[in-house]
């Protein structure tokens, strides 16, 4: 006697596609933020509606005073394969901030300022979160005037629904 399995087709389902995500940015190291500015500009490209929102230390790419200081964190960045006490020497940071923008610039991806102007300029909507932007005691004019609006978390939901939220 011998076990045959009957196979039957499955219904191919086409996947439904992605129209809108919101992306938030909370870490702001180098490799915190550029993800999200890679996923926001993949997602214009695509056509798709892009959110971002900048809240605790992910503002820094968004704040004028410090979003050309950003650096890699070298420090217990188990991904950099550095030993700590490597990454904690004076001038480590910098060093290997260098070398990573220096490879970016390779690839033809921007600094954050000009990738911020560059999403901007695509129609990605930036937002900034009031109660990180409260608790840092920064105003408007702290950010870079592409910002659309300083928003609660329950303001961002609502811009959000229906969208992929992504979180880096």
């Amino acid at each position: 006697m011998t076990n045959t399995l009957l196979e039957t087709p499955e219904a191919e389902v086409a996947p439904t596609p992605i129209t809108k995500i919101a992306i938030v940015v909370s870490k702001g190291s180098l490799e915190g933020i550029y993800p999200a500015l890679i996923m926001a500009n993949g997602a214009r490209m695509e056509g798709i509606e892009a959110h971002v929102f900048f809240t605790f230390f992910g503002m820094d790419a968004i704040t004028k005073s410090r979003m050309e200081h950003i650096e890699v964190a070298t420090v217990g960045n188990p991904g950099l394969h550095l030993p700590t006490l490597l990454g904690a020497l004076p001038g480590m940071g910098k060093l290997v901030t260098h070398r990573m923008q220096a490879e970016m610039a390779k690839l033809d991806i921007p600094p954050i300022p000009e990738f911020i102007q560059l999403l901007a300029d695509s129609g990605a909507h930036l937002y900034a979160c009031k109660a990180s932007v409260d608790m840092f005691h920064l105003k408007r004019e702290d950010f870079v005037d592409d910002l659309e609006a300083v928003l609660t978390v329950g303001e961002f939901y609502e811009l959000a629904a229906g969208g992929q939220i992504i979180f880096t």
